[in-house]
């Protein structure tokens, strides 16, 4: 037997969660849809609108194949507070931009993006300028965007007033390389293609936002090529755009206290059956610390993951995924076993998304940067969530926020 007969593991990614609504929330018609290079878009008027009048662009997040706006909407409409039906009701006009490809380069998909801006501009009745933004990678791809069309064309080419960013990991994210790690010894699919996962973490777009990133091929743990270029173009456009107001909210904590409970070194899930004693430990300080002990019955495959000076990730302020819950589910689906201790890690460090620090230091990781000067970062205003919540998830504490600095 070889490993594509395999019984399969359930299909699953770990990313934002924007395609993943608790709840069924009704969609109208929207009421123009636009293709862009690269992408989609699902236009939706605010409030006394009959045409396009006051533009507000938010672009899809990382998951894996296509952006799913249907859900997109649900999510940004239902999981907490309802977003879009408060920009409507403001008389902004929504449009949502999907990505043909989630896992694409940044730099591609600031193509959809910039296609986005330009049909804005050219349906726009009036002069409003626009509101341009997204969802975690979104935000990135978006602030790419905006400084590429500053720096490459006319200086006030995109027409934007307001930037925003909803815990976008402007400074990078994190996805415990264990976990990374395991990703590569998934079963193939009956069509022989990688399993989904898989797919994902060898994606242009994971190595582009992934603070530290584990190489298939070199089975080595470091920045990866994709990430170096992706921060030397960012250096190019001269990082973030000068002439919108640029907001940003994250969704973690700025007190400098982590996810309650999860302490360093600790067991997250241990896995059985089809992979037998499989362990994974939450990410502690030091070096040739174990992270990971992964064992595939079959065909069989043994290593450890080690890391070497890194600083308390899966338990600091930030955004959470459930990224050890997604996992154990998926194997439990497939007729295996898991022990799940922590079901929750950070995913966006609070400092990334509000661009305050790196966090390769556990001091810089830790900060508290509530009340600290936006100056240190590239933003003029910021707002970290006062509990921690998961990531992207719109609350309504961060989009009043944002509404009220959006007008």
């Amino acid at each position: 037997m070889s490993e594509a007969t395999e019984p399969p593991v359930i299909p699953f990614t770990v990313g934002d969660p924007l395609d993943s609504p608790s709840r069924p929330i009704p969609v109208p018609d929207f009421d123009e849809e636009w293709t862009v290079d690269k992408g989609f878009t699902w236009v939706f008027y605010g409030e006394g609108n009959r045409a396009l009048t006051r533009p507000v662009i938010i672009a899809d997040g990382f998951n894996h194949g296509r952006s799913k706006l249907k859900e997109f909407y649900e999510f940004l409409e239902g999981e907490d507070f309802p977003l879009i039906s408060e920009l409507r009701r403001r008389g902004k006009d929504v449009i949502l931009l999907g990505f043909d490809n989630r896992t694409d380069s940044i730099l591609t998909n600031s193509k959809a993006v910039e296609g986005t801006i330009r049909e804005a501009i050219d349906r726009r009745t009036g002069n409003e300028r626009l509101v341009v933004g997204g969802f975690s990678m979104g935000g990135l791809v978006t602030r790419y965007t905006l400084a590429r069309m500053e720096s490459d064309f006319h200086e006030d080419e995109h027409q934007t007033g307001v930037y925003f960013s909803f815990d976008t990991p402007h400074r990078g994210a994190s996805i415990p390389v264990g976990v990374q790690a395991f990703a590569y010894l998934l079963p193939y699919g009956i069509d022989l293609k990688p399993h989904p996962f898989e797919q994902q973490m060898n994606s242009p777009a994971a190595r582009q936002m992934l603070w530290q990133h584990y190489d298939k091929k070199t089975q080595k743990i470091g920045v990866a090529p994709e990430r170096t270029a992706l921060l030397n173009e960012l250096d190019r456009v001269g990082q973030w755009p000068r002439i919108p107001r640029k907001l940003a909210v994250a969704n973690g904590r700025g007190d400098g206290i982590g996810l309650p409970g999860t302490g360093p070194g600790e067991v997250a899930l241990r896995l059985d059956v089809r992979y037998p004693g499989t362990t994974f430990y939450t990410q502690a300080q030091g070096d040739d610390v174990t992270v990971a002990y992964l064992n595939r019955k079959f065909p069989p495959a043994e290593r450890t993951i080690t890391t070497n000076g890194f600083p308390e990730l899966d338990g600091a302020p930030g955004g959470t995924l459930a990224t050890y819950k997604i996992l154990a589910e998926s194997m439990t689906e497939a007729g295996g076993e898991a022990d799940l201790r922590h079901p929750h890690v950070c995913f966006v460090p609070s400092v990334s998304a509000v661009d305050i620090a790196d966090f390769g230091r556990q001091e810089d990781l830790y900060a508290k940067v509530d009340g600290m000067d936006p100056a240190h970062s590239g933003l003029d205003e910021f707002r970290c969530s006062s509990t921690t919540t998961p990531h992207t998830l719109p609350t309504e504490e961060l989009c009043t926020w944002l509404l009220e600095r959006m007008q």
